[in-house]
């Protein structure tokens, strides 16, 4: 029985959708294997030339924390001496930063050496433990951690400390062309660009710059908090150096994960010497995990709210990636980096799939809220 006009036209008119989705999933796969390969290549360009994007990362992250001083300066002073005391109180505030961090290592690193020998007949007793056991590690030590091996990392060190100085100063310097530069990249974006291209790269630059002060902002205070904690339980724990403790956990805490490990664990090697049983030292890495756990995991995400909201996972793998990449410094600057590839993949219906994904569930509807400009501030 032949089939009805109707149904012959209902199968034609079903060709096209079915080949419309096709093109459309051959577009998706095209799209992200284009994006994957380019991602490869910026952390490559990224690892290569270190030396020269790693201080513009850094300085756009300054840029971003202390133009609101500049511009309200700017309001009420001539534009050169406003970028002078803008500088002034950036370049102090890093100074006692770096200072407060060197004082509390080297209290810290004084002591440790100072008790070398209470931590050799540890290493030793801990050797013949495994000698004991069948486990041999005392050739390996010997080969590989002798006097040599000493020199060569006291060596690295400074080799270090040089490279960190011209860092900053790179750093800095990029920090003073690109406050001078603003005002004037803006008027270039508006001027050359497309309405749509200008339209992303200004109110994403203005979006990722309010991000940013707000996690300094959350990341301060938590550190604060992480660093009283830890400095308030040294001292009731009876460990020296409660201050010091305090002032280690508060700075390593701008490292997300690896920070607070580190600030656990040098405790925990100073507590091996001064009390008498295991037990007492697992306790003090036990609280001491609980208070970074309690503080990152549960009061950070609260205080910073959803318009900080991402991943953990994609954070430990911003961090772990920008640490391979750039070492220490790409600990501390991977998770700003990735708030602003967030931020800026939420301004474009093509890649706003980017953002929801890494973003966590409230960053579209944050966004949408907090950064999106009325009609009328458009106009203005």
């Amino acid at each position: 029985m032949p089939a009805p006009f109707g149904h012959k036209n209902r199968v034609l008119r079903a060709g096209p959708p079915a080949s419309g989705n096709f093109r459309m999933a051959r577009d998706l796969a095209l799209n992200v294997s284009v994006g994957i390969i380019a991602a490869v290549t910026i952390c490559v360009a990224a690892s290569q030339a270190s030396d020269v994007f790693a201080p513009l990362a850094l300085a756009s992250f300054i840029i971003a924390l202390v133009w609101p001083l500049q511009s309200w300066l700017r309001a009420r002073m001539p534009a050169l001496l406003a970028l002078a005391i803008t500088m002034t109180v950036t370049v102090a505030v890093c100074i006692a930063f770096a200072s407060l961090v060197v004082w509390g290592f080297g209290r810290v690193g004084v002591s440790l050496i100072a008790d070398s020998a209470r931590y050799q007949a540890l290493y030793e007793r801990a050797i013949d433990w495994l000698d004991d056991r069948g486990v041999s590690v005392a050739g390996l030590w010997s080969e590989h951690f002798n006097v040599g091996w000493l020199v060569q990392w006291a060596g690295q060190i400074t080799g270090r400390i040089n490279t960190t100085l011209s860092f900053w100063l790179i750093a800095l310097l990029y920090v003073i062309l690109g406050l001078m530069e603003v005002d004037d990249l803006r008027r270039r974006a508006k001027t050359f660009l497309r309405p749509e291209t200008s339209r992303i790269l200004l109110q994403g630059s203005a979006a990722t710059a309010v991000k940013l002060r707000k996690y300094m902002e959350v990341r301060t205070l938590m550190s604060l908090a992480t660093g009283v904690l830890v400095g308030a339980f040294a001292w009731l724990a009876g460990l020296p150096f409660a201050l010091e403790w305090g002032v280690i956990a508060f700075a390593l805490n701008y490292i997300p994960f690896i920070g607070p490990f580190v600030a656990t664990l040098f405790p925990t090697l100073l507590a091996m010497t001064q009390f008498a049983t295991w037990e007492a030292v697992v306790g003090v890495f036990v609280c001491l995990n609980i208070i970074q756990f309690v503080v990152g995991s549960y009061i950070e995400p609260r205080v910073s709210g959803a318009m900080l909201a991402m991943s953990p996972t994609v954070v430990l793998l911003a961090v772990f990636l920008w640490t391979y990449l750039w070492g220490l410094f790409g600990a501390f600057i991977g998770v700003p980096i990735v708030i602003a590839i967030v931020t800026f993949c939420a301004y474009h219906p093509s890649s706003r799939w980017i953002a929801d994904l890494l973003g966590g569930p409230m960053e579209k509807e944050a966004l949408v809220n907090s950064w999106v400009e009325p009609p009328s501030s458009s106009r203005a």
